[in-house]
């Protein structure tokens, strides 16, 4: 799907090329300067650049990846970056303005942060699922794409991004663990979410996920009225929503059930923090 109109993408290339004629691509405070797509992937390069990156996210928290669109200021930024992680796996944004973004700066280095994940279909779709950051597991190998393209754009930082990594990964592994641990001992295995966004998450741990929303669309009445028996067969309590959507099917669906909405964001900044809580709230839903 084609966003914005083509004469404002074209005035903001040409916007950003007389930025980059006037200004070159000097770092802020002499920092790499690396783009990412969404907020996760800010904790990884944080964690493995530390004080050598200066992070820019071009959808910001809040933003729907579906419809945001960058802005002028982002795309000054872009113009002067030396790397962009993108997520690789699909996401629409990327599809709808990878191409633009990287013909902006075409010095930059684009890094794939999905080489090595092994994509999955989203359940009962011909399509893959984009939400890879969801695992810990295939954070891991995103993070490790991360540092070898910091590696590639910084070579004099090779032995502080090799330690940061070797640390964050540690803390990955940690978190994997302790989220197994957390739901070993749940009893029903099934949990509702307004988008599907929680695929890798569920397959990693055994789970079955249960969206509302059908291929981008709010569900029908019959399907509303489908869904809320289900919940009632299955004794789902808890519908989680994401910030970025509008919760009313969810709120529907829990006022029906005697039960309520908690609201998770898998687009949340801090990774380890927000899927530490997703995983203390799915073991609270689902005991």
């Amino acid at each position: 799907m084609v966003r914005g109109a083509a004469l404002k993408c074209f005035l903001l290339l040409v916007l950003t090329a007389f930025i980059l004629s006037c200004g070159g691509r000097e770092a802020a405070d002499g920092k790499i300067e690396v783009v990412v797509t969404i907020p996760p992937q800010a904790e990884f390069v944080e964690r493995v650049g530390g004080e050598r990156v200066a992070v820019t996210v071009m959808v910001p928290p809040g933003a729907n990846l579906h419809t945001y669109e960058p802005t002028p200021s982002q795309l000054t930024t872009l113009a002067r970056a030396e790397m962009y992680a993108k997520v690789g796996s699909g996401i629409e944004f990327e599809l709808a303005w990878m191409d633009k973004l990287t013909a902006v700066n075409a010095e930059m280095l684009v890094v794939d942060c999905s080489r090595g994940v092994e994509m999955e279909e989203v359940a009962g779709k011909q399509a893959l699922d984009p939400h890879i950051w969801m695992s810990p597991r295939n954070a891991k190998i995103m993070v490790q794409n991360i540092y070898q393209g910091l590696v590639r754009v910084d070579p004099d930082g090779r032995e502080y991004y090799r330690q940061n990594l070797a640390r964050y990964l540690g803390e990955l592994s940690q978190l994997d663990q302790e989220i197994r641990d957390r739901l070993s001992g749940v009893t029903s295995r099934r949990f509702m979410v307004y988008h599907p966004a929680f695929g890798y998450f569920a397959r990693e741990y055994n789970l079955t996920m249960l969206p509302i929303e059908a291929e981008g669309k709010e569900p029908t009445a019959a399907g509303l009225a489908r869904l809320i028996e289900q919940a009632k067969e299955e004794g789902i309590k808890v519908i989680f929503a994401e910030p970025q959507f509008n919760p009313q099917s969810a709120q529907v669906i829990a006022e029906a059930i005697g039960g309520r909405v908690v609201l998770v964001d898998p687009l949340a900044r801090d990774y380890v923090a927000s899927l530490r809580r997703l995983a203390e709230e799915l073991a609270q839903a689902m005991k």
